[in-house]
């Protein structure tokens, strides 16, 4: 038996909002990357560490904006995990297991038997 065989008459579903969003990942991806460090360069020459407070307050935005962008990366992948299995559901039917069920044709009457 070959792997990913499609179940006759079976049809596509259509495309939705899963596409669009596929299609726009790489620049959301790019975006939410690029803001938070062009904000943390701006902040890092703008600042004055002159100071110990000031230049903790440098290292803790430096742990913000890392977190920021772990977490959007994160929340990118998780979207393209989301999008990808959409858009395999859509798809066409193909054939899962085809063993054949020994009660298949007449089902127990008493499940617990």
């Amino acid at each position: 038996m070959r792997w990913l065989t499609k179940i006759p008459g079976s049809i596509r579903s259509a495309s939705g909002l899963e596409w669009a969003l596929w299609r726009k990942l790489p620049a959301i991806w790019a975006v939410g990357t690029a803001l938070p460090l062009l904000a943390l360069g701006t902040y890092h020459w703008l600042a004055d560490a002159s100071t110990p407070s000031a230049q903790r307050a440098l290292q803790l935005a430096d742990y913000v904006v890392a977190g920021i962008v772990v977490f959007h990366w994160t929340a990118v992948l998780t979207t393209a995990i989301g999008c990808a299995v959409v858009m395999l559901m859509k798809g066409p039917a193909y054939v899962a297991d085809a063993l054949e069920v020994s009660h298949s044709d007449q089902p127990r009457l008493d499940p617990e038997a």
